[in-house]
């Protein structure tokens, strides 16, 4: 093993910065003019930021879980990425701000003359959503330090224990991630619509999830090997494992949508089929025939074979473009809400990018200097480098 920590280049902080600070700006004018709409972006960046780092926390529990070698040389790339995680929380003041905005369930008025409303109070009222968002939050912060100390003390003398202290967190995080994330799911999303539901929703939103995290580990992994910050000894074929997961969540995904949409379609309820039609009105028809394109036909296609898996260019391309696909993913699960017959995109909507990729790059750099990029000495670090097809 040969990797030597270098710091990474202060640009990734001085263009993350810049590109943050123009996002917090348009935001900040959005909540001037358009205050409902600027909630709704806020919403959509919000989900995207818990799918990198919390999706990211929970690779890094799979790859303790199944024992991983290949996995190795990335798990810190995906620890780092969940850093974001204690973030969150502050970043989740502003839409309990907008709870009124955001959610018709939270009308008073509106609860006392509906009959689902009221069937669905004792779930949907703001003191039990606030104390489930609480719960979620700190149960993601608590495990995210719990895990990643014990990744960098093993850094210190390489002791075998600590491997085995998470693989013991690990088998506790997994099922209290399913069941947290499928509370964000339907609590920030599902809700935004309180008349419909969805049994399978919070899978669906797990699937994007994990698709986004793969896809943001592999676009840093594949750039931090390209300048020379990751060990030479790490081959193409390491990546073959990371394309692979890619394209099946990625399939699974495809999965999940088509059952949600088929069952609904098939019993033909009215109670259920409002959703989908909405999302089938007006420009929100090609908004919806894009996402099946861009999220499913297209990376299938592309990634099917075995040859994509380990070509890195390729994968540079297409990670990004995965991430690209959940962004709008979330947008057609969002905005229909607020944009009724035809989809909206402004100026309002370019905080979304501008936010996301400045915050993740000041963060991942600011983050990345406290550590190693490498577990240096996790036993299992030079199988992993030495892995082969």
């Amino acid at each position: 093993m040969d990797y030597i920590k270098k710091q990474l280049p202060d640009s990734l902080t001085k263009t993350g910065g810049i590109m943050l600070a123009m996002g917090v700006l348009i935001l900040i004018a959005a909540f001037i003019f358009t205050p409902q709409r600027a909630f709704f972006d806020y919403l959509w960046v919000y989900l995207f930021l818990v799918s990198i780092s919390v999706g990211s926390l929970a690779l890094v529990a799979l790859e303790y879980l199944v024992g991983a070698t290949w996995s190795t040389p990335f798990r810190r790339i995906s620890e780092i990425l969940a850093s974001m995680i204690p973030y969150l929380v502050l970043l989740a003041i502003p839409l309990f701000l907008g709870l009124h905005d955001l959610y018709h369930w939270t009308h008073a008025e509106a609860v006392e003359h509906d009959a689902i409303l009221q069937s669905k109070s004792p779930y949907l009222n703001v003191s039990f959503f606030t104390a489930r968002t609480l719960f979620c939050l700190l149960l993601w912060v608590m495990f995210f330090f719990l895990i990643t100390k014990n990744s960098e003390k093993q850094d210190l003398d390489g002791d075998p224990k600590y491997t085995k202290k998470n693989i013991t967190l690990s088998t506790i995080f997994a099922p209290l991630f399913i069941v947290s994330i499928t509370i964000t799911a339907i609590d920030f999303a599902m809700s935004l619509e309180p008349h419909w539901f969805s049994t399978i929703y919070g899978v669906y939103y797990f699937a994007g999830t994990i698709i986004a995290a793969l896809a943001a580990t592999t676009f840093a992994s594949i750039k931090l090997k390209e300048g020379g910050f990751l060990d030479s000894h790490l081959g193409k074929d390491s990546f073959y494992s990371l394309g692979t997961l890619m394209f099946g969540f990625n399939v699974f995904w495809a999965y999940i949508a088509f059952s949600q949409f088929i069952l609904i379609w098939y019993a033909d309820l009215p109670e259920e089929t409002f959703w989908f039609i909405h999302r089938w009105e007006g420009s929100w028809k090609f908004v919806s025939l894009s996402l099946l394109f861009i999220h499913f036909v297209i990376p299938f296609l592309i990634l099917v074979g075995r040859n994509a898996k380990t070509n890195l260019q390729l994968l540079k391309f297409m990670a990004p473009w995965m991430l690209f696909a959940h962004a709008l993913d979330l947008y057609w699960l969002i905005f229909p809400t607020l944009f009724k017959g035809n989809a909206g995109f402004g100026w309002q909507e370019l905080s979304f990018p501008l936010i996301v990729i400045g915050l993740t790059m000041v963060l991942f750099r600011f983050n990345a200097e406290k550590k190693n990029l490498m577990a240096v000495k996790d036993p299992k670090m030079q199988a992993g480098l030495d892995f082969h097809l």
